[in-house]
């Protein structure tokens, strides 16, 4: 069984995906009980014909058989950064924690709701659950936006560019690897000169604010990475792709919640993966870790 906490836009959207591929029984909790009722009936609609599965609007009692959380509730709408909401957000996310300690400690939890890697973190210490069960979606979404930045450049597709990572926090101090991506098997920083990285790293930062301008906050591209993780641990896949994840000492780095390379499957997390990085980009990585410490201080 899928329970996703909050039934706005992109817990509706990972909900349709999940529903629409049949991947498993689905619950929605919303503080607006209804709109989870209705969102269930929307979507129940797109299960397919031969289907067994079902999807309802729930609440955290019926939660207790839930394989997988997804937590993409929110207190309210950012504008000018990730952590404009975190006193309202944090406070959120204990509540919820607490609600899934009593009723779903077995689960694997994925959260996508912003700032994710403080949220990550502040859920982990009060849910007491393993690092190796809760995990922040964002790090491959960011890793999806900077592939795509790399292919608009060279005017090229997308799957022609190769392991483009992004890792750290998912906000201003988010740390892409150039050193790594490729094109062809042509390493990038072969063929980009400065001020083509400068503007990647750029765009890639305020990627959702020129989403806002156009059309609101992102919602398929999150909802499509957190589908891929869902269906990796539903059906015991292996899949390796960036989450935010507490680090133990990993790349030099403690008591803090973080994108990073992981290996997922059925259990959660089975491997944080230590990638060679250079010098530059490890620094800037402890920097990002810095910068999500002092959040999760002030909170």
């Amino acid at each position: 069984m899928i329970s996703i906490i909050g039934s706005g836009r992109v817990g509706s959207a990972t909900a349709f995906l999940a529903a629409s591929n049949s991947l498993d029984d689905i619950h929605l909790i919303n503080r607006h009980k209804e709109k989870a009722l209705g969102q269930a009936l929307d979507i129940s609609n797109a299960i397919p014909e031969n289907s067994s599965i079902t999807i309802v609007g729930s609440d955290y009692s019926e939660i207790k058989n839930s394989e997988v959380i997804v937590i993409s509730a929110s207190t309210g709408t950012y504008t000018a950064n990730r952590v404009e909401l975190l006193s309202e957000q944090s406070k959120m996310i204990k509540d919820i924690a607490k609600q899934i300690k009593h009723f779903a400690s077995n689960s694997k939890v994925l959260i996508i709701s912003n700032p994710v890697d403080v949220l990550t973190y502040l859920f982990l210490k009060e849910s007491g659950l393993p690092r190796e069960r809760v995990m922040g979606m964002a790090s491959s979404l960011d890793s999806s936006r900077f592939r795509y930045l790399i292919a608009r450049e060279l005017d090229t597709n997308q799957s022609e560019i190769k392991n483009a990572l992004v890792l750290g926090e998912h906000g201003d101090s988010m740390v892409p690897i150039f050193s790594l991506a490729k094109w062809k098997g042509k390493p990038i920083l072969d063929i980009f000169d400065e001020e083509q990285i400068h503007k990647i790293k750029g765009d890639l930062i305020f990627y959702w604010k020129i989403l806002r301008e156009y059309k609101g906050p992102s919602v398929f591209g999150i909802a499509k990475n957190t589908f891929d993780i869902i269906k990796a641990i539903i059906n015991n896949e292996k899949i390796s792709v960036p989450v935010s994840v507490l680090l133990n000492g990993e790349y030099g780095i403690s008591d803090v919640s973080l994108g990073i390379p992981t290996q997922i499957n059925k259990t959660g997390i089975s491997k944080i993966e230590e990638i060679n990085l250079d010098k530059s980009e490890l620094d800037l990585l402890h920097k990002s870790a810095d910068t999500i410490k002092e959040y999760i201080n002030s909170c």
